[in-house]
This record gives C-alpha cells, structure tokens and sequence, in this order.
C-alpha cells in the first residue's frame, strides 16, 4: 500500500538532473571497463585471452541479478540512503577488482561489481518521481542518455587510461569518482518517503505479476527487447567488420568509433521532450523507420567508412529515442509506487535482448558476413514496427495503483 512519508514535494531541478545523468552514467560505464582491457589483464594475470573473455560475462550476469534482487528495493527503501549504499557497495567490487591478485579473484569480484552497479537504474523511475509531469520527458531522457553516454565513452577511456598507467588504474580512478558521487547524491536528493511496505520475497514475486497482468508492460518490453537485440547486435559485428579487410583497425580505433555514437546521445536525449509535447508514439513509430533505414546505410559499410559513420550515428539516435519514449511512457502508465519495479522488467528484458543480440551476432556474421547482420537487423526492425502499429492504441491506457502488489 502507498505510504505518503514525503515532508514537501520534491523538484527535479536542472542541476539534479544532470547530476543524476552523470552518476548513472558512471555507474552503466562500470560494467564496460573490462572491455577494451582483456588482453592486457590476461597478460598481466598470466591467462589466457579465451579466460578473459569471461570477464564481460560475469560482469552481465551480476548486473543481471543486482537488476532483479536490488532495483526493485527503490519501490521500498528510501531512495535517498538507499543509493549511497549501493554506490559504496560497488566502489568496494571497484576495489577489489584494481587489487585482484588472480584471475579467479578478479572474476568474483567482477562479478560482485556487476550487481552494485546498478544505481543509475535506481535513478531513472526516481527521476520520473521527482520530475513534474509536464518535463518527465526531458527529465528522464536527459538522465537515460547519461546512462546511454557512460555506456559509449567507458570503453574509450578505459583503454586510454590503461595504455598510460595499466589496467589496474582504471578500476582505482573508478572507485574515487563512484565515493564522490555517492556523496554528492546523498546531500542532494530530497527525502520522498517509503511508498509501499512490501516483504522482500512478495516484492520480488510482484515484478513478474506485473509483467503477467498488464499489457501495456509487456508491449513496452517487446519493443526494448527487440530494439536493444539490433544495437547490440550491430556494435558486436562491426568490431568483426573493422578489425578485417578492407579496414584492418586496431583495437583503439575501433573503440574511437563509439564516439560518433555521443551524437546519437545527444541528439536522443531530447527525444524525451517529444514525450512531454504528446508525440510519444508517433516519434518512437518514426525512430523504428530510422532504425531500418540505418541497418539499409550499414550494408554499404562493407568497403565504406563514410557508410559506417552515418550507420552508427542514424542507428545510436533511432535507438536512443526508442528506449528513452519508451521507458518514459512506463513510467506515465505505472503509479509511482510501482516505477522502480517496472524499471526492473525493463532493463532486464532489454538486458536479455541485449545477449540474443550479440550472440546472433557471431553466428550470423560466420554465416553469411555483414550482409547478413544488416538484413537481419532489417527484419528484426520491421517485427518491432509491426508491434508498434499494433499496441499504439492502448500504449498510453494507465496501470491501477496497486495492482501488482
């Protein structure tokens, strides 16, 4: 049941905003780290790169399960001691990854970081609370383009870091931005109260009742599925693409082309305003036409660069915008009491989007090469289109307050 423990109404002010934008970004850029660096650890560990390559899994399976057991804990937990805590949790994983002696050491605590990291999705439906209704769009799209910019510019920070000072310095400048942070958030979010008093085990249970009960959450977690499985599957191919003939890129280079992404970041995170004008489903149904168009741009990319620049920045928009109008128009149709919890649903069905992706990815590209990566992208694009054309109707209809607990 809903408790109204607020002492004032909170605002979501400009600065807090950007605040909540850069900490959750630094947060999603945890899980990325290790990317760019697995040679190097292997190395330096005295593994081998196929054991390193484990890294990035157990990375994701601990952010997997900190998304199922932990995010949902914002819906009844006070937010603003709740987020502290989890941020230091994982500036201690931080710790123990830059101090590993082993690559066994490292794997767990890797995996540890993996499921305390999870604070920028605790900040994304405590955003769409703070926010006024009538700039929730913006507001939420400005915090999930940080989350979305972390993701993009871990990698290449990561590995300047690590070719100037070793991989190890990464992980230990990681622990003092995340205890900063974790400071700074704890002084300045406003006090809103428990929302529901809930037992842990019906909490957790209430998550998959909401998935099971209301269409409006499973249409929106189709199409974050969906959507997320076609980007993940482009950047896993293009590494393949750009590391062979004709281009033959380095491992920096390459990560240099998430960059042209920060365009796609920024020019998403307005998409959220599109929400706050009534333009939510017609733009999120013209973002799904930019996506197939970008997927047609890439089939050029076999001998072209130019193609592949304009693929990736058309691809990371299209993207954006659909992830971001989509979440936003969750957290309208959910009451706040349920956000964090459908929060959960959704990254974690885009979490699970995210694997199919870039395990197609390597079948598909032995099969039948770019090409095949493009048109798939292609026909996976026109399923989402579909999807959206036929839940758009009943896309905004709200969810009753209560109804999954």
């Amino acid at each position: 049941m809903p408790v109204n423990a607020a002492v004032e109404a909170p605002v979501m002010t400009r600065r807090l905003t950007l605040l909540f934008a850069v900490a959750g970004g630094a947060a999603v850029a945890n899980l990325y780290l290790a990317q760019p660096l697995l040679d190097l650890i292997a190395s330096d560990l005295n593994a081998s790169p196929h054991t390193a390559g484990w890294l990035v899994t157990a990375t994701q399976i601990g952010y997997a399960a900190g998304i199922l057991l932990v995010v949902p804990l914002g819906d009844v937990r006070e937010r603003r001691y709740l987020l502290p805590i989890v941020m230091t949790l994982g500036a201690v994983a931080l710790a123990a990854c830059a101090l590993a002696p082993s690559m066994g050491a490292l794997l767990v605590a890797i995996t540890l970081l993996g499921a305390t990291t999870v604070s920028g999705q605790i900040l994304a439906p405590l955003a769409g609370d703070l926010a006024d209704p009538g700039n929730r769009g913006r507001v939420v799209g400005t915090v999930v383009s940080g989350l979305l910019t972390g993701i993009l510019l871990s990698r290449t920070l990561s590995g300047l870091i690590a070719d100037r000072v070793g991989w190890r310095a990464v992980y230990g400048c990681a622990v003092v931005l995340t205890v900063l942070l974790a400071v700074t958030l704890y002084r300045n979010i406003p006090a809103t109260g428990r929302k529901t008093r809930l037992r842990y085990p019906s909490l957790i249970a209430s998550v998959f009742r909401l998935v099971r009960t209301e269409r409006i959450v499973r249409w929106t977690l189709a199409l974050g599925l969906l959507t997320f499985a076609t980007f993940t599957m482009f950047w896993t191919a293009l590494t393949f693409l750009l590391s062979a003939e004709p281009y033959g890129y380095s491992v920096t280079t390459i990560g240099l082309f998430g960059l042209v992404g920060l365009a796609g970041a920024a020019a998403a995170r307005n998409a959220g305003s599109l929400h706050d004008r009534g333009l939510s489903l017609p733009a999120t149904g013209i973002a799904v036409v930019l996506l197939l168009v970008s997927f047609g741009i890439a089939l050029a990319g076999r001998t072209s660069v130019a193609a592949v620049i304009a693929a990736v920045a058309l691809l990371d928009v299209a993207v954006q915008a659909v992830m971001i109008l989509s979440q936003t128009r969750l957290f309208q149709a959910v009451p706040d009491e349920l956000r964090s919890r459908a929060n959960t649903a959704f990254v974690t069905s885009n979490f699970i989007g995210g694997a199919l992706g870039s395990a197609a990815a390597s079948v598909l590209y032995d099969v039948g090469g770019w090409d095949a990566v493009c048109l798939t992208g292609a026909g996976i694009t026109a399923v989402i289109l579909g999807i959206w054309a036929v839940g758009r109707r009943s896309a905004l209809r709200p969810v009753a307050a209560g109804s999954p607990a």
